[in-house]
């Protein structure tokens, strides 16, 4: 299983990335392979400033339908749109071109506090 150590992660299989006061964040190679085959991603929170754990869209699989929290506070700025047309994205590169959203953080102190890749792979074996 994939879980890049730049990485920091939630226990409900977000990833975030980030970059000064910009995170990216998607779900996890293992988050994925529960799912199964994504065939949408709905996330129609952009321009909207939310809270840390606050449902920002969903990924819908073949055999289900997940909510997707958000990591880190602070305002939703951009949706990842090849998702539109590719949701499979998430399946083929969760890490890459399968990202969804990105947000300018509130509060970067809250990064600190999330999983590191070490912690994770605990919460998953």
């Amino acid at each position: 299983m994939n879980i890049p150590a730049e990485l920091k992660y939630t226990k409900d299989h977000e990833w975030v990335k980030l970059e000064g006061d910009i995170a990216t964040i998607g779900i996890t190679e293992f988050a994925q392979s529960e799912l199964g085959d994504i065939v949408y991603v709905e996330v129609e929170t952009v321009g909207e400033t939310m809270a840390q754990e606050e449902v920002f869209g969903s990924v819908e699989a073949v055999k289900t339908v997940s909510d997707l929290f958000l990591p880190m506070s602070g305002e939703i700025i951009e949706l990842n749109e090849a998702l539109e047309d590719n949701p499979e994205l998430v399946n083929n590169d969760p890490y890459g071109a399968g990202w969804m959203v990105k947000v300018r953080v509130s509060n970067a102190a809250e990064f600190e506090a999330l999983l590191d890749a070490e912690a994770y792979a605990q919460e998953i074996h």
